[in-house]
């Protein structure tokens, strides 16, 4: 049995908005990357994309393909409203990244 490392993959797909789903709004162009995570680096990796700023969604998901969570964000969270705003979000993805030892990352950017 092989153990779940600590690095993040790089995104394996990208997608134009046409792609996303029903829930898209096809006027801006939308990219959808997906990392592969461990549980380990859930959280590190959540936060750095948040960081990034140009987020729509981010959705976590299990190896199977099964949804755990579903985030929408907004372009309007900078700087220390992120910690504020944000937190009981980052708590239940520490806590998921707890349980769950291999996880998708989907995240939809605005290009």
């Amino acid at each position: 049995m092989t153990e779940p490392s600590d690095r993040v993959e790089e995104p394996s797909t990208f997608v134009d908005s046409e792609s996303v789903g029903p829930g898209a709004d096809h006027q801006n162009n939308v990219r959808v990357e997906e990392f592969k995570v461990s549980g380990d680096t859930l959280l590190e990796k959540f936060q750095e994309l948040i960081h990034e700023g140009n987020i729509r969604r981010i959705l976590i998901k299990t190896q199977s393909g099964q949804t755990l969570l579903e985030i929408p964000l907004t372009a309007g969270i900078v700087g220390g409203v992120i910690g504020v705003a944000l937190f009981p979000i980052l708590a239940t993805v520490a806590a998921i990244g707890a349980i769950v030892t291999r996880l998708t990352l989907v995240v939809e950017k605005e290009t």
